[in-house]
């Protein structure tokens, strides 16, 4: 079992409080009432959703949310038939170039929901779940950065990210006795090539819903191979 360097951790339990009595959306008071786990919680206790966003570029100042998939899970099992999958109206223009990287058209966008449209049933969602994504600056950031130019207020959570564990994996394997002796090369930390060092099948890429099913999986092979079921949630949760 790896252990990776301790985090700063926020008391996320103490924080959620907090927001309860700060937030003036209904949606977002309902959200953090619903708190979080302690955060000695066992991994083997926890309800998780994987969140997946596809967005119109990088810059959550700038581009767009236009698709959002999740899926409910835990250690042993993924709930498919609990998985949800929304279109949402961009902000911004629909470029080609993200058109050829996500597949999604203006058609498939034409009549969709703004997102908050779609902010309740999100929210139920993620409520009281551990939130798990790959590559925490998309679906964190975009998240919050749309919610304030909606709402006039952000929203924060505790998430687990798989392709950070992948970081810290590789780096702890690189300050290994023999790596002295010959560096290990910085293998892609992406999704797909995460999966792949742990044998899991290739899905294709770019589709919210499958990239949330991908991340789940991922999650619980980093901690079949890399931790336990009895490692404290404090230990993966940013």
């Amino acid at each position: 079992m790896h252990n990776f360097m301790n985090k700063e951790i926020l008391n996320w339990g103490a924080f959620y409080k907090l927001k309860v009595e700060h937030s003036k959306d209904k949606r977002l008071k309902s959200f953090y009432r619903a708190g979080t786990y302690h955060d000695e919680t066992k991994l083997g206790d926890i309800d998780f959703v994987a969140l997946d966003f596809e967005t119109t570029g990088l810059d959550s100042e700038q581009n767009s949310i236009i698709s959002i998939g999740l899926v409910p899970f835990n250690l042993k099992r993924i709930f498919c038939r609990q998985a949800q999958h929304w279109y949402i109206e961009p902000e911004d223009k629909l470029k080609e170039n993200s058109i050829i990287i996500h597949g999604i058209t203006h058609t498939d966008l034409k009549g969709a929901p703004d997102l908050l449209r779609i902010l309740e049933p999100v929210l139920d969602a993620l409520a009281g779940k551990v939130v798990v994504v790959h590559y925490r600056r998309i679906e964190r950031d975009f998240f919050d950065n749309h919610l304030r130019s909606f709402i006039n207020e952000g929203i924060v959570f505790p998430v687990i990210d798989t392709m950070q564990i992948e970081a810290d994996v590789q780096e702890s394997q690189n300050k290994g006795f023999f790596s002295l002796f010959k560096p290990r090369r910085q293998e892609s930390i992406r999704l797909a090539k995460s999966r792949a060092r742990y044998n899991l099948p290739a899905y294709p890429p770019h589709d919210a819903l499958t990239d949330a099913i991908a991340t789940a999986e991922l999650l619980q092979a980093q901690v079949h191979y890399h931790f336990s079921p009895d490692t404290p949630i404090k230990q993966l949760w940013l």
